[in-house]
């Protein structure tokens, strides 16, 4: 094998091997450090109030001590206001699915009696006597199948309420993780400065300004990311909000902050609940309500369309496609949390090509240097 080549292969397996280390690394080290790396992310947002508070001559406990109280405060009372609200229209809502489970009854009793219904279930029931030989099987395959749809819907109930017990049952040790990450947030803020130059002196020199604009590309990309999905699901969560109010829908609160987390799932999202929703009105008599929920999911999917591309683009410059791939991988490796885990990544690998690392890295495999 040619030397040259030989050189090539074995920086590649040397990148290949320190990248995997790292990775092991982070996966070993984050369930022991993420709480310290929640209380620097918490410091590193507070910096500019609590540098504002000390333009006031106070000192640095207290400046610190004011801005903690000031945003976990303020996310304690939006949070409180929202739960709260959001348990009193969700019980509204469920008396309300009560009541409507006559009306389902019903629904289905005369969709069974429809002449076009009674004439399919007599061409079957003719096909059966024609064909005697297909009876087991497809009596087997609807059997299979039924039994495929009640374990599936057996296993969403059960995972919906098994998060629930986790969630409760993790309340105790999220409050000492809550107690953990405010205190290191605190000594962090207090000397931040410090700890900061005691963080970049154990970088080598040649590593700082990769390292600077690594961050500073990944922090524009990850708070655009932020934005722009709080920006999009905002706006969708409001326009529901608005267009059910104006329908004299209960519950719209609820309900639209539902629909606005749904809306995570690009293209699909809010059309998951707003046209089946949309086909029962319609089925149910109810048309007023179908077409009014009609038009707002129409002036929904325009406003998405519209804004979308100009909001992603000008917060992480990143094309829906890529995202709505990002997500589909993040889901099938991770689950749910996927949806957030993928797009995440995917910004993180943007950020690092827009750094310039992975050129590095070939020209380091190429030529033996980083750049």
């Amino acid at each position: 094998m040619d030397r040259l080549v030989l050189k090539r292969l074995l920086r590649g397996l040397w990148v290949v091997l320190a990248t995997s280390i790292l990775l092991l690394a982070i996966y070993l080290l984050l369930p022991l450090l993420y709480p310290l790396l929640l209380a620097w992310l918490l410091a590193y947002i507070m910096h500019p109030l609590v540098l504002i508070l000390k333009g006031f001559k106070l000192p640095s406990w207290l400046a610190v001590s004011l801005a903690l109280l000031f945003y976990i405060g303020g996310i304690t009372l939006v949070l409180t206001a929202m739960i709260t609200r959001l348990v009193k229209e969700l019980i509204v809502l469920l008396q309300t699915l009560n009541l409507h489970t006559d009306q389902w009854k019903d629904l289905l009793m005369s969709l069974s009696q429809n002449a076009s219904i009674q004439n399919i279930i007599n061409q079957i029931n003719q096909f059966y006597r024609d064909n005697p030989d297909y009876h087991a099987t497809i009596d087997s395959n609807i059997s299979r199948t039924t039994e495929t749809v009640g374990y599936a819907v057996t296993q969403v109930v059960t995972g919906f309420f098994n998060v629930i017990l986790k969630l409760i049952s993790a309340l105790p040790s999220m409050g000492t993780i809550l107690i953990v990450v405010v205190l290191a947030a605190f000594f962090i803020s207090t000397s931040w400065e410090r700890h900061n130059d005691k963080l970049t002196g154990w970088l080598p020199t040649a590593f700082l300004k990769p390292v600077s604009d690594i961050w500073r590309d990944l922090r524009r990309a990850l708070s655009g990311y932020l934005r722009a999905q709080v920006i999009l699901i905002s706006i969708t969560a409001i326009i529901v909000v608005i267009g059910l109010l104006l329908l004299g829908v209960k519950s719209a609160f609820a309900i639209g902050l539902m629909i606005g987390f749904v809306d995570l799932l690009p293209y699909l999202g809010v059309g998951i609940v707003m046209l089946p929703w949309a086909l029962y009105s319609y089925m149910t008599d109810n048309l007023a309500l179908g077409i009014g929920l009609s038009i707002l999911y129409a002036v929904i999917l325009i406003t998405r369309q519209v804004l979308e591309p100009k909001v992603l683009a000008s917060s992480i410059g990143l094309d829906p496609l890529a995202m709505l791939i990002g997500m589909f991988a993040g889901l099938q490796l991770f689950g749910m949390l996927g949806l957030i885990i993928g797009p995440v990544v995917l910004v993180v690998l943007v950020a690092f090509n827009r750094a310039g690392v992975f050129r590095a890295l070939h020209s380091y495999i190429v030529s033996g240097r980083l750049r």
